[in-house]
């Protein structure tokens, strides 16, 4: 009877033991592997979010059409309020009202002073009829693209140019001049020094929310002129002699 009662006591704790083991063996090995799948699916999924990203840069966005034909985009053009049109769609408005001045936007009734090609576009010079559109557009941006607007112009073509500046900062394989670079960041650092600094036009101390105007001020300054130094390498990219 001893016997036999201390055959069972090992065999449970055989049992017991061997339910512990598969139990580490399975918490420290498939979760592993489970987190490298998980990881992996995420990775590929970032690759694909950053590509389809990259693809919206450069072109309009997939799903979307020319609000002039309502048809898929054509030699896809964006204008200077961030509005995408077939690039033949367009220059038929420009030509349908006076040719000595910009065509307004379709949508926002805004000027039309700059017309910028999508990459695709670009890759496809040697089909003669995008060779064709694409000199329209370049006379086009030769015409209108170098004319200094107003203040308000200027800000409302703000989020255009400084969404287009960031993704070639950015991305390597875009060719932004060095020099355009040095003065972009010279003046980017150049306001934040101001921001920084305790020396204020308008003292914070004194004036308490109210001095926070010239910081505004300063910022804005800076978004202004470094808008305008990309779109003058827009315009000689697109149109500028």
């Amino acid at each position: 009877m001893g016997i036999y009662r201390q055959r069972l006591l090992l065999d449970y704790y055989y049992y017991l033991l061997k339910n512990v083991l598969i139990f580490f063996v399975n918490f420290f090995s498939f979760p592993k592997r489970k987190t490298f799948e998980v990881e992996k699916s995420q990775v590929i999924s970032k690759e694909r979010t950053k590509q389809t990203e990259k693809e919206a840069m450069d072109g309009p966005p997939v799903n979307d059409f020319c609000s002039i034909c309502h048809g898929h985009f054509n030699i896809a053009c964006q204008a200077n309020c961030s509005h995408w049109f077939c690039g033949d769609c367009i220059m038929l408005v420009w030509h349908h009202g006076s040719v000595l001045q910009p065509c307004k936007c379709p949508l926002c009734r805004r000027q039309i002073t700059l017309l910028v090609p999508g990459e695709a576009s670009l890759r496809e010079r040697s089909d003669p009829d995008v060779v064709e559109v694409l000199g329209k557009i370049e006379r086009y941006n030769h015409l209108f693209g170098g004319n200094t607007s107003g203040l308000i112009q200027r800000m409302q073509d703000l989020p255009f140019l400084l969404r287009r500046l960031l993704r070639e900062i950015m991305d390597p394989q875009r060719s932004l001049p060095l020099v355009i670079r040095a003065r972009v960041y010279i003046a980017m650092v150049l306001s934040a020094i101001y921001i920084i600094s305790p020396i204020d036009i308008i003292p914070e101390g004194i004036l308490g929310i109210v001095g926070l105007l010239d910081d505004l001020l300063v910022v804005l300054i800076c978004f202004l002129h470094v808008a305008a130094i990309y779109r003058a390498v827009l315009y000689y990219r697109h149109g500028g002699s």
